[in-house]
């Protein structure tokens, strides 16, 4: 069983930054994916980015703004967020899948407010 948790949240003014961070527990493969959905109020939760071992991923929304990384060796993945907008805020989700049985876990979201 993988437990994630995520800290950093908080409240931003647009243009500034923020750095998320999800602790993972259990086992976790390198080739397991891992990385942040976010869900804005009245939306669908979508993708912000993912890491893997093979590959990363970002929402179209998010390039050349946000940046995903992970720690291999103590089960964490980051999200830097610069450059950010109103639009930005949502509740901010850790995810990760398992490589071979597409097994998924969800932390418990942190809030990320940006102010204009």
């Amino acid at each position: 069983q993988v437990q994630l948790v995520e800290s950093g949240g908080g409240l931003a003014q647009a243009g500034g930054s923020l750095k998320l961070s999800c602790s993972a527990s259990g086992t976790i493969s390198n080739l397991d994916s891992m990385g942040w959905y976010r869900q804005a109020p009245g939306k669908q939760r979508e993708l912000v980015g993912s890491i893997s071992e093979n590959n990363i991923d970002y929402a179209d929304s998010v390039k050349g703004r946000f940046t995903i990384s992970r720690d291999y060796v103590r089960n964490m993945v980051y999200l830097q967020m610069n450059g950010l907008k109103v639009e930005d805020t949502a509740v901010y989700y850790c995810h990760s899948q398992s490589y071979w049985e597409h097994r998924e876990h969800w932390g418990q979201g942190t809030l990320v407010t940006v102010s204009s």
